[in-house]
């Protein structure tokens, strides 16, 4: 059976890395794709890699075909989503949200990062948080609503999120963290990540050879990883932007507790990480003594992740990688999408890089 899906937002970075992992997936058939600056112009226009491939338009983001979808992606700036949201899922379709606008359980917590108001806070009570190989009881939930003939509202996680949840969940799960700790986590994105809009920071005359901090101690990342990781004000959240197109690192040192820095290896650390994710297909956590590079990850849905003990300062270091276009972003609500439609999590998603 194949389902009709229609990405708004096309034409930016996350919109057309769905549309290019949604021309090729077996069962999603893209029918719709959107944006109003590029109104009436072909897809193989704008981008001309698709050309011979897709006879594609580019309509309003109003257009009443994203109705008669099953599902649709929205690849918008936060608070487009609030306004494009609720109406898709009063049609009856499910809605695959790559934005912030319903990622944060509190709405209070989402005004006072995102400085506007939360006009469906309803919404956040029935949403399933995008992240699978966390929060895979919310997905197989909303599964259930959408086989029962529910519209379902899926909030995907953010890239600097998932890079840096994936890396320190299982550490902290585990209960390694001393108490009262705070995580450091510092992370490096490639210049897609800020969005197709260029400004100064992204100019390449700015971004290349340069590499910089930005939104230090006031990131809107860091309440979304506050949340996943359960630290509340405990998180130390450091984004860097450096001259690459694709890909992202995230970098976290977790304070241990006494009666683990005394004993734990990486070998040992390595052990649980794999038991952890065994059986999820996108997450790979490297041998002890190796550590991911964002090239062994680029244009791929997969996640890598390298383990280090710092037994003399008592810390676990935790390296991971991801593509910030598609494990950050469309790969990741596909991947959700494929759950909640009952397919194989993998269907249409690139397992690995292109090795050179």
């Amino acid at each position: 059976m194949s389902y009709r899906v229609g990405v708004v937002g096309a034409a930016g970075y996350a919109g057309v890395e769905l549309v290019r992992l949604l021309l090729s997936h077996p069962e999603f058939e893209l029918v719709a794709i959107t944006s109003n600056a590029d109104a009436g112009q072909a897809l193989a226009s704008v981008y001309p890699s698709f050309a011979g491939v897709s006879d594609l338009v580019f309509t309003t983001h109003d257009d009443p075909q994203l109705a008669t979808c099953d599902a649709v992606f929205l690849a918008v700036p936060h608070t487009a989503a609030l306004a494009a949201a609720p109406g898709l899922l009063a049609a009856g379709v499910s809605v695959f949200d790559l934005s912030a606008d319903y990622r944060l359980s509190d709405p209070d917590v989402y005004e006072r990062w995102y400085n506007t108001p939360h006009t469906s806070p309803e919404l956040l009570a029935a949403r399933a948080f995008g992240l699978p190989e966390l929060f895979a009881d919310d997905l197989a939930a909303a599964a259930s609503r959408r086989d029962e003939g529910s519209s379902v509202l899926v909030a995907c996680a953010g890239c600097y999120p998932t890079a840096t949840s994936l890396g320190a969940y299982p550490a902290i799960d585990a209960g390694w963290m001393a108490e009262g700790g705070v995580a450091i986590v510092d992370a490096i994105s490639g210049v897609t990540g800020a969005g197709k809009s260029a400004n100064t920071r992204t100019h390449y005359c700015s971004a290349d050879e340069n590499v910089e901090a930005y939104g230090v101690c006031k990131h809107r990342h860091t309440p979304e990883i506050e949340q996943i990781l359960g630290l509340s004000d405990h998180v130390v959240f450091t984004p860097h932007l450096a001259p690459l197109k694709r890909g992202l690192l995230s970098t976290v040192t977790i304070p241990l507790a006494p009666e683990v820095a005394s004993t734990l290896t990486a070998e040992q650390a390595v052990e649980r990480y794999r038991a952890f994710y065994a059986g999820r297909p996108f997450v790979r956590v490297l041998d002890a003594g190796q550590q991911p590079k964002t090239s062994s990850v680029a244009g791929s849905n997969a996640c890598q992740i390298g383990l280090a003990v710092n037994a003399r300062a008592g810390m676990l270091v935790i390296t991971s990688a991801i593509d910030n276009l598609c494990k950050g972003a469309a790969g990741q609500a596909i991947q959700c999408a494929n759950i909640v439609f009952g397919l194989d999590e993998r269907c249409g998603l690139p397992l690995f890089a292109m090795p050179v």
